[in-house]
């Protein structure tokens, strides 16, 4: 069976926009889930269903689950810093959902200062990687067949090469374009060597 139907969470940010762009590309049948429509791109609003909601609604985020096959994750904070729990209680909404509706298949983006030992994160990003650690549990503790990957500096770059290394970060470089995480939070979906890793991915030098 050809999976071809995705909904996107987070779809509006900087590395969003390249997931939406790329399953665009890919043929899927894009459904985005935004909290305010202004925020979607002109460029793909009339080629995405766009569901209304706040990924803190569980309702309104099973309402964006419901009928569709693949979930990619790309919630982000933009450049707030402060303590949140909204990334992992839109985390665990999202994770019932796809269990209620008997979904497998989801890519989360989260960060790889969680291969850091705590004392070793930067103090900036303490409160962030905490919560990332949330999101990562319940990853850990559903039947789903997750692919969370977790990048370092996201930068706004052409797409190059990358590599990729389960558990641990390939450690080639410390950035990956926006371009190539986009487009691999996506294809991930269709390979199954990546269920239920934990991914670290990075351009190649």
């Amino acid at each position: 069976m050809t999976m071809s139907k995705i909904v996107i969470f987070g779809g509006t940010g900087m590395t969003g926009t390249c997931a939406v762009r790329y399953a665009l590309e890919k043929g899927l049948k894009v459904r985005l889930m935004v909290r305010n429509e202004i925020t979607v791109p002109e460029e793909f609003k009339s080629m995405v269903e766009l569901v209304q909601g706040d990924v803190v609604n569980a309702n309104e985020v099973e309402n964006a689950v419901k009928d569709q096959e693949l979930v990619c994750v790309v919630l982000g904070t933009r450049n707030d810093l402060k303590p949140t729990t909204v990334m992992s209680v839109g985390m665990m909404n999202i994770r019932k959902a796809m269990e209620k509706y008997n979904l497998l298949k989801v890519s989360v983006c989260l960060s790889s200062f969680l291969f850091f030992e705590p004392g070793k994160v930067p103090k900036m990003f303490t409160d962030l990687n905490i919560e990332h650690q949330r999101m990562l549990d319940i990853l850990k503790a559903s039947s789903l067949e997750f692919r969370a990957i977790l990048p370092p500096h996201i930068a706004d770059e052409p797409s190059g090469e990358f590599a990729l290394a389960y558990d641990k970060p390939p450690n080639l470089s410390r950035t990956i374009s926006k371009i190539d995480l986009g487009k691999f939070l996506i294809d991930s979906l269709f390979d199954d060597k990546h269920a239920k890793q934990v991914i670290g991915i990075c351009t190649k030098p």
